[in-house]
């Protein structure tokens, strides 16, 4: 059974990243907190391991055949986030679980204050 809702929550998460074309971990990370009980480190560790392949490969593909990918853009930012990735679950085990929860708390509300009331 508990199976089927982290298959649940990772669909929830995939259509979120599919339609919008962000990232699931901003559906995802709530949902792993807040179903599941999992702190924000491992709501965050979890969702980078799960969007690894299907991110990758099938919304990508989706989004290229339709002619909206810049493959020599991606190609580049890839190596960036592939490194920045790195860094940033390196530095992130020096903060304690409320300031990380509070942080992403916070940025994704200023995205969204951004996206609604600016250009």
């Amino acid at each position: 059974m508990q199976a089927i809702l982290y298959i649940i929550a990772g669909a929830i998460g995939g259509i979120v990243s599919g339609f919008f074309g962000i990232g699931g971990g901003i559906v995802v990370i709530p949902i792993l907190i807040y179903w599941f009980g999992l702190s924000q480190h491992q709501a965050q560790g979890t969702t980078l391991a799960m969007m690894v392949p299907p991110i990758g490969l099938l919304a990508a593909w989706r989004y290229y055949s339709g002619g909206n990918v810049k493959v020599g853009m991606a190609l580049f930012m890839c190596v960036g986030f592939f490194i920045g990735g790195y860094i940033g679950a390196s530095l992130v085990h020096n903060i304690s679980d409320q300031v990380l929860r509070k942080t992403f708390g916070i940025l994704m509300f200023a995205v969204s204050v951004r996206m609604i009331f600016f250009k």
